[in-house]
């Protein structure tokens, strides 16, 4: 039985070559994607995001309303009041900028409007740090959006015009972020390979189309958007009698949302030669793996580069990246975990109190199973501190180590990797 090759409808040789850093290469994404609405306000490391931007603006290569705001709780209003009346927006944060904005990322999500966002995931203060981990990231986890994690700049480049589709496919309206390591993604530079501006407008099948929704009042189904020509009510006072409702559709949204995830990973991969994993997750060498370790964003790299090479000392230990946040792809987790012995889940965030936010998904989604891994949780790369090979080696050392003694010590549940003692 002979598989045959895809030919990509672009293959390397019809991209062009341009070197970017992540946050350059999200701005040059979000010009192609034709957006009507970007609304900006500077943090590090986000900023280079809307600067560049803007340079397309004043440079007339996009007819974009180009709003300056007075803070990040301002610059996500600007893109519910623009995404209400049917454009498309786009904004960009991180660290304290994303906390302040919180309140808002619930208004965008319980509003089901296909707002797309970057952050350059940085630690929170106090104290203060402007260096990359996963702290900010997980203020959002709850507030409704589809979260992608990325890792490295030419995924950053990919999944940002990836998300405008999925945000906007009538089955998902709901706001999409999309995650690049504050630094390591941020300011790198790398070699990218970028579509022609005609292939994302197919890809995207234009500008943005608001869906169309049943009112008593009308005879037909209209647009969901502020129109006076077509008055609706937006965002209006929900008692318990249907508030309860409108969230439950929110989270059916999310079921949807996994399946066009896939899809729309699927699609760009026959378009361009490049898919990630299924879009949900990025497994590595898992087939046969007694050892898996879990792991978000740009330490992906590091990470399978050092299994590799245990690969050809005979050890079966495989890597696990999550891509898809929120949605959480519990299945998809438990089908490719189920026969692991031992696992290990890297967080690059604490969560004082308990236990890591990505240990305890993983936790959750290998409940039912019936025989279950060894599960523990390195908290690893606060505040931006490199996860280097030397450290990558250790951890496997311990993981090996646990797997000869069989069980994992209560009091070694959670570990931390790479902090001075």
């Amino acid at each position: 039985m002979t598989t045959l090759k895809l030919t990509p409808k672009y293959p390397r040789e019809k991209q062009t070559i341009m070197m970017f850093n992540g946050d350059e290469a999200v701005a040059y994404a979000v010009k192609q994607c034709y957006v009507d609405v970007v609304a900006a306000y500077p943090i590090t490391p986000q900023t280079i995001i809307v600067e560049k931007f803007s340079e397309f603006v004043a440079n007339g290569e996009v007819h974009t309303e180009f709003i300056h705001v007075e803070s990040e709780h301002s610059a996500m209003s600007a893109c519910i009041g623009a995404a209400a009346t049917g454009a498309r927006a786009f904004t960009s944060t991180c660290s304290q900028g994303l906390a302040l904005m919180v309140e808002t990322l619930y208004i965008a999500s319980g509003l089901r409007l296909p707002i797309v966002m970057a952050v350059t995931n940085r630690a929170l203060s106090a104290p203060i740090n402007i260096h990359g981990d996963h702290s900010d990231a997980y203020l959002m986890r709850d507030a409704g959006w589809v979260m992608l994690f990325v890792e490295n700049v030419q995924e950053a480049y990919d999944t940002t015009i990836q998300a405008f589709k999925i945000a906007e496919h009538p089955e998902v309206q709901l706001p999409v972020s999309v995650h690049l390591d504050g630094f390591f993604l941020s300011h790198t530079m790398e070699n990218l390979h970028v579509l022609p501006d005609e292939a994302i407008y197919e890809f995207l099948g234009g500008p943005r189309k608001p869906v169309k929704v049943k009112v008593d009042y009308y005879d037909e189904e209209v647009e969901y958007t502020l129109n006076p020509a077509r008055p609706l009510s937006v965002g209006m006072l929900a008692f318990y009698d249907y508030y309860f409702e409108i969230k439950t559709q929110q989270v059916e949204a999310f079921k949807h949302a996994e399946r066009v995830i896939t899809e729309v990973n699927e699609e760009w991969y026959k378009l361009t030669g490049r898919k990630y994993g299924d879009g949900l997750v990025d497994p590595y060498a898992m087939s046969d793996a007694e050892i898996a370790i879990v792991v978000m964003g740009s330490s992906t790299g590091t990470i399978r580069n050092i299994v590799k090479k245990f690969r050809e000392r005979g050890v079966k230990i495989g890597v696990l990246r999550i891509r898809s946040y929120r949605p959480f792809p519990r299945r998809r987790v438990a089908e490719l975990l189920k026969d692991v012995k031992l696992v290990a889940v890297l967080d690059r965030a604490a969560s004082p109190g308990t236990l890591g936010a990505l240990y305890s998904d993983i936790i959750s989604s290998l409940y039912t199973l019936k025989e279950r891994p060894l599960v523990v949780n390195y908290i690893y790369g606060l505040g931006g501190r490199d996860l280097s090979p030397q450290l990558v080696h250790r951890l496997i050392e311990e993981l090996r180590e646990d797997l000869r003694r069989g069980f994992i010590p209560e009091e070694r549940l959670q570990r931390y990797l790479g902090v001075r003692e």
